[in-house]
């Protein structure tokens, strides 16, 4: 007796693994996105994206710091067990901070805490060849990997900035031998972040895990944006790979102007907003007397 096949709704209702995303290298394309709290990852997870990522991003977007480098383990463990509440069928991927994998030990500690104490089913960090001993650990661990290579943020004291990778054939070839190291070494699926088209293409091609881009063109297996980046809701500056499908950010500020604007006038709270107390004890109430207080 053949087994009847799942429907979309029936398919889309399972949760999404990590061998789910490795398989859906060169099928269709994979979207992803970043969440850090509670209702972000609901809204991301419910408008149908395969992988929601608890980025360090959040040090920026989220705490309002000038970089990546100073969040540590204990907000993303914080941030990541928020989003878990949220996300129940996207895989949950949570970014390792900087030097939070500096070593095995450190690696495989700090995993524990974001998947044991935040809720992640996997964590990503950054980084080639350098780091494949952490991703051969963690793999061998249960540990599901996603590797990052091109723009690392988490280097952009060495970068001199946030600036472009793989623009020459040289560092192209560099590109390359980091994502085979990292799938060797384990790694489910691969983050390229801003790099030439033409690179990404040749990363793409010389891997057979997932490569999901991010200002690496549309050549990748799947893309990634940062939530608050693709909502127009973070304005310090905006990347030349962004696309803001909405300005919540702006629809925002006038809701606020509006309240104000509404308190000022009392306008509101207006009827609709207001309790009443029956007849009967207000009619009490009035003999209410009630004596000024002194100043």
């Amino acid at each position: 007796m053949s087994t009847p096949k799942k429907t979309t709704t029936e398919a889309k209702a399972k949760p999404v693994t990590a061998p789910d995303i490795q398989a859906m290298k060169g099928g269709e394309k994979i979207c992803c996105m970043t969440a850090y709290d509670y209702p972000s990852g609901l809204i991301v997870d419910q408008a149908g994206v395969d992988l929601v990522l608890v980025g360090d991003s959040l040090a920026m977007v989220v705490l309002g710091r000038e970089d990546t480098l100073s969040v540590t383990v204990d907000e993303m463990v914080h941030h990541t067990r928020a989003a878990a509440r949220g996300v129940r069928r996207a895989l949950l991927v949570a970014d390792m901070p900087f030097m939070s994998f500096a070593t095995v030990e450190r690696a495989l500690c700090t995993a524990h805490r974001l998947m044991g104490e935040g809720g992640a089913r996997a964590v990503k960090l950054e980084g080639g060849r350098a780091v494949v001993p952490q991703i051969t650990a963690l793999v061998e661990a249960g540990v599901p990997v996603m590797a990052h290579v091109g723009l690392t943020p988490q280097h952009v004291a060495k970068f001199g900035g946030f600036k472009a990778q793989g623009k020459s054939a040289e560092a192209t070839r560099v590109l390359i031998e980091d994502a085979q190291a990292v799938e060797e070494a384990g790694a489910f699926s691969v983050v390229l972040e801003a790099m030439p088209v033409e690179a990404a293409r040749l990363v793409t091609e010389a891997v057979t895990i997932p490569t999901i881009g991010i200002g690496a063109g549309n050549v990748t297996d799947g893309q990634i944006l940062v939530y608050h980046d693709a909502l127009g809701l973070f304005d310090r500056f905006t990347p030349k790979f962004v696309r803001r499908f909405a300005e919540l950010g702006e629809a925002s500020r006038k809701a606020v102007e509006m309240y104000c604007a509404e308190v000022r006038k009392t306008t509101f709270p207006g009827d609709k907003n207001t309790f009443y107390m029956p007849e009967a004890e207000l009619a009490q109430v009035r003999k209410i007397k009630v004596k000024p207080k002194k100043k």
